[in-house]
């Protein structure tokens, strides 16, 4: 029976909880898990099974704070940040703090963690109170908690290589990610870059926010930064666009924008020669 269980939510791609020979929670959450995505790294476990439970359980569901996650998603989130970091600092090794900060914000925002305790069914094992999945917000922001106290229930549960454990499990979650990123080059000097190769008497570059700053969580904001170019011949012309957690960055990433834009640039530079030749 358990076998035809197996098989039929394998062939239904249905999240079925599967009775195991002992019962065990932990094992129910990696079936759960291993059929929503089976390119997930394995879910380490967590030994102690009263942090286990912790980590699963709403402050609003027991009066007692040391069952449940509101201290443990404090210390998951420091982890958290500092992994990221490290991964981040590693793997990049030219490019610049604010860039650093900005794939950061990618990797350990609510929506990114929210994402990970979907597809390892941590949200079918939480202990909520009731009407919490139907506020979207809330919600999300309850899974991105759980994942973060999972993370110190790992460390937590064992002192000797605890971090060790999360590290290369949240490492491997993130590549995938930071590998679709591509090649990363500092982005700190795309403004210099930009101005020196079009820059001249009488030209303007001008940045500007092309839209409000919208919220990302954990306190932070994303900002729009366009950059217009008036003079050889354009006025106002747009030349790209971008984004970051501040408007240095956002506006140095629209400059990058604008410089691999080549047929533009090429154009611009051409008009930047012509104007600037010896007149006969």
């Amino acid at each position: 029976m358990r076998l035809l269980t197996e098989l039929d939510a394998a062939l239904c791609h249905e999240e079925v909880l599967v009775p195991s020979s002992n019962n065990s929670e932990d094992q129910n959450i990696q079936i759960i898990a291993n059929q929503h995505n089976s390119q997930l790294p394995d879910l380490p476990w967590i030994s102690d099974s009263a942090l286990r439970n912790a980590v699963f359980t709403h402050p609003g569901m027991k009066n007692d704070i040391g069952a449940t996650y509101d201290r443990l998603e404090v210390l998951g989130d420091a982890y958290i940040e500092i992994i990221s970091t490290r991964l981040i600092w590693d793997r990049f090794q030219d490019i610049s703090s604010g860039r650093i900060s900005q794939i950061r914000e990618t990797l350990v925002r609510n929506d990114t963690l929210a994402e990970f305790a979907t597809r390892y069914g941590f949200d079918t094992k939480a202990s909520v109170p009731s009407h919490y999945a139907d506020q979207p917000k809330r919600w999300t922001k309850t899974k991105a908690d759980i994942f973060e106290a999972y993370v110190a229930g790992l460390v937590l549960s064992s002192p000797s290589d605890g971090y060790g454990i999360a590290e290369e499990w949240l490492t491997k979650l993130w590549l995938p990610m930071l590998e679709r990123l591509g090649d990363q080059r500092s982005t700190l000097h795309a403004k210099e870059a930009l101005a020196k190769k079009i820059m001249g008497k009488g030209v303007k570059l001008r940045y500007a926010d092309e839209r409000a700053p919208s919220p990302q969580g954990k306190g932070t904001q994303l900002f729009y930064v366009g950059v217009y170019l008036t003079g050889w011949g354009w006025h106002n012309k747009h030349l790209g666009s971008g984004q970051g957690t501040n408007k240095a960055i956002a506006g140095d990433e629209a400059a990058r924008q604008a410089l691999l834009n080549v047929q533009l640039i090429d154009e611009i530079v051409k008009m930047k020669k012509a104007d600037t030749l010896p007149k006969s």
